[in-house]
């Protein structure tokens, strides 16, 4: 008895979280309706169905020292000059932020209108590939 958590070991009298092996459910607020549950459910969500993209600019293309002009770039060379980190499910998206000033030959599944417009402009030229 001398540690201060002698005979009920700091749990009190009786009741539930009395009991040995209790653990509650998270969010529970006992036995009031939970917050989660209170809110009204708002918004739409597309996740089964989202695309997803890894993403590159065009100015980062034109800062790679291995890019030769003229040179085929894909998502390979990419990452294996350690610009992307890996390749997303449903492939590689150039977008528009950024300058180029030299032609580059690239390959990707998605180009937006301004990155494809900057990349002609240069010279290059934009492949898109199906995955």
């Amino acid at each position: 008895m001398g540690s201060g958590t002698g005979k009920t070991a700091g749990r009190g009298h009786k009741g539930q979280k009395s009991r040995s092996g209790y653990s509650s459910m998270r969010g529970f607020e006992g036995g009031q309706m939970p917050l989660h549950r209170r809110l009204p459910k708002r918004g739409f969500t597309n996740a089964p169905f989202r695309k997803q993209h890894t993403a590159i600019n065009v100015g980062d293309l034109a800062r790679l020292p291995e890019v030769a002009e003229g040179a085929k770039v894909g998502a390979e060379q990419l990452a294996a000059a350690g610009v992307i980190r890996k390749l997303r499910k449903d492939g590689l998206r150039v977008l528009g932020k950024g300058t180029i000033d030299r032609p580059i030959h690239i390959v990707a599944q998605h180009f937006t209108k301004g990155a494809e417009a900057k990349i002609r402009a240069a010279g290059g030229t934009c492949e898109v590939a199906g995955l």
